[in-house]
């Protein structure tokens, strides 16, 4: 991105245009291999059906690597069934290559790799295809093997995951699949629909749900590639229902019900209240309620990026907890003080504006545990609003209390 950002400009264009053109992509390679597992009208409308899914259409929008891993991820896939029904060592190293790549991007597709040893164990390849499979799947790990390494010294960076995040859609995406798999899907190849398509679905998102007993990491975007198994099982499906000579009503009431359901999330998807913050109309509101000179407090201090799209919108303010910027400090959201020189600032200021993160929870920092407990015997809060996101809100100093009085009495020249 920031070589695109280089040769483009850094507008919202040069930022999402990449993730409309891979989910394109991944489309196409969804339309191509459900050509070679069950025909080209099952194809056509399985690439139709993953453009039509919620979650594909979320992050063809969004300036994430999500969309590009999607991609990488179906035409890997179109690899392997290529490489069992005729593969060379050309061939292999394009799937190896096309799948580490997509794993440098986001470590967590490495999941689509078990999905794929499942599909050629239950397809019974020959075992020179096992075999070549097997070789290239170990140079994909350990290609992956250094950033693993090195992210695993970054895991703060995924602290905020306290439980499944949005599993509802993986959920549904899976009862839909299977039962779609139920159907006899035709199959013209080594690898039927269903071995290849199951996996993809269940597995990944089983993986990481089963990694979070231990450590909370599912987010439903994780497992983004896993809608080309159900638009894959959706596809043949339809297709298997088109060539039945009589219809029941219930496959009518079904696909109609489909798209009545596809409508209203499709549409609220062109909205700004389809992201789970609008950080643009938090900074807007912080502007509008601060005073130059005023005090600036987030809590918590991870969620400083909320303000920090237009840093003019906070430039007269005065950010009561940071020690080092981002910049200073190399790090998202900059490094603090100690509590007790935070809450030694907070009561220096008669105003203090007080960005507070949506669904963010106490977490037992001593520093966030300052600030709040400051809030409640200092200041009272004064007006609020809400917004995508957070809630911003002005707190004054409760009446009585002298400490700000005190603090401008003191002679210029004591510090």
């Amino acid at each position: 991105m920031h070589v695109i950002f280089d040769l483009f400009g850094a507008g919202l264009l040069s930022l999402r245009l990449p993730s409309v053109l891979a989910m394109a992509a991944a489309a196409g390679g969804v339309g191509l291999l459900g050509l070679r597992l069950a025909g080209p009208r099952a194809g056509m409308v399985a690439g139709l059906v993953f453009a039509l899914l919620p979650q594909v259409q979320k992050y063809a929008q969004e300036g994430r690597s999500y969309a590009l891993v999607c991609a990488l991820i179906a035409w890997a896939t179109c690899a392997l069934v290529a490489n069992v029904e005729r593969g060379n060592r050309w061939r292999w190293t394009v799937y190896g290559l096309t799948l580490l790549v997509a794993c440098l991007l986001h470590e967590f597709a490495v999941l689509a790799l078990v999905a794929h040893g499942v599909t050629l164990f239950v397809s019974r390849p020959p075992k020179g295809v096992l075999r070549a499979w097997s070789v290239t799947a170990a140079g994909v790990v350990t290609g992956l093997l250094p950033l693993a390494v090195v992210s695993a010294g970054q895991s703060e960076q995924v602290a905020w995951i306290g439980g499944p995040v949005r599993p509802y859609h993986l959920l549904v995406a899976v009862v839909v699949g299977v039962a779609c798999a139920r159907a006899p899907l035709r199959g013209g190849g080594p690898v039927s629909p269903a071995a290849l398509a199951v996996p993809m679905l269940v597995l990944p998102g089983a993986l990481l749900l089963t990694a979070s007993l231990v450590k909370p990491l599912f987010v439903d975007r994780y497992v983004l590639f896993s809608n080309v198994g159900v638009a894959l099982l959706l596809g043949a499906w339809l297709d298997h229902v088109r060539r039945q000579p009589r219809r029941s009503p219930i496959v009518y009431v079904a696909v109609a019900a489909a798209l009545a359901a596809l409508v209203p999330p499709s549409l609220e998807l062109r909205t700004p209240r389809s992201r789970s913050n609008d950080a643009t109309a938090v900074a807007t509101v912080v502007r509008e309620a601060g005073r130059p000179g005023d005090g600036l407090l987030h809590l918590s201090g991870r969620q400083r990026i909320l303000t920090a799209t237009h840093p003019d919108d906070t430039r007269l303010l005065v950010d009561l907890a940071l020690a080092r910027d981002t910049v200073a400090s190399n790090t998202l959201a900059g490094v603090e003080f100690a509590a007790p020189v935070i809450a030694a600032r907070m009561k220096e200021f008669d105003r203090i504006v007080v960005v507070r993160a949506a669904g963010e929870r106490a977490s037992g920092d001593p520093r966030e545990e300052a600030k709040e407990e400051t809030l409640r015997r200092h200041f009272r809060e004064d007006r609020a609003v809400e917004v995508n996101g957070a809630r911003v809100s002005v707190h004054v100093r409760r009446h009585g209390d002298s400490a700000r009085a005190e603090f401008l009495r003191a002679p210029s020249g004591s510090g």
